[in-house]
């Protein structure tokens, strides 16, 4: 009786094994059956990359006064604990002890091209992580069009201002 149940048991096992060749597929770029029109192939999915495809950044939008509000909206929510409101490298972070990051200011971020700024914000740079995670693509650009604002509203000479621009300072 125990020899007939595991028999019957093996019976059942190999009955509900199949090889996975003979089961219905649709193998790639084939005609899917029944598909809305029959004589177009497979298309890949929007947004599907190939392997080895290196894509690199967007490219940076041009500058408006939306994207600078963007920026300035993502820098003090994601930059400004370490690099300050103003990116004089003393945020919130810095005055509890952290390693403070360079200042915007400095001569050497003054000149780094965008493609800089965008690296180390999808990659790091020192103690600072990745914010590829975090900071979306269109929010990198912002925020580093709003960085170059606060470079070249510190940056700029008093005798380069409006007589307007100059009585607001007063």
């Amino acid at each position: 009786m125990r020899a007939a149940r595991l028999v019957l048991l093996c019976a059942l096992l190999a009955a509900g094994c199949d090889n996975m060749a003979n089961q219905p597929k649709v193998n790639p770029y084939e005609v899917y059956p029944n598909a809305a029109n029959p004589l177009r192939p497979m298309r890949s999915p929007a947004g599907t990359v190939a392997r080895g495809q290196e894509l690199g950044p967007p490219p940076p939008p041009a500058v408006t006064m939306a994207l600078l509000q963007r920026g300035q909206q993502r820098f003090d929510i994601d930059c400004a604990v370490c690099h300050g409101f103003a990116g004089d490298a003393d945020g919130m972070v810095v005055q509890r002890g952290f390693p403070a990051p360079p200042s915007y200011h400095i001569e050497r971020l003054r000149q780094a091209p965008i493609q800089h700024y965008y690296d180390v914000i999808t990659n790091g740079y020192g103690v600072m992580y990745s914010y590829a995670q975090r900071v979306s693509p269109e929010d990198r650009w912002a925020i580093i069009a709003y960085i170059r604002a606060l470079q070249a509203a510190e940056d700029v000479p008093v005798s380069q201002l409006t007589p307007a621009e100059r009585a607001m300072l007063q």
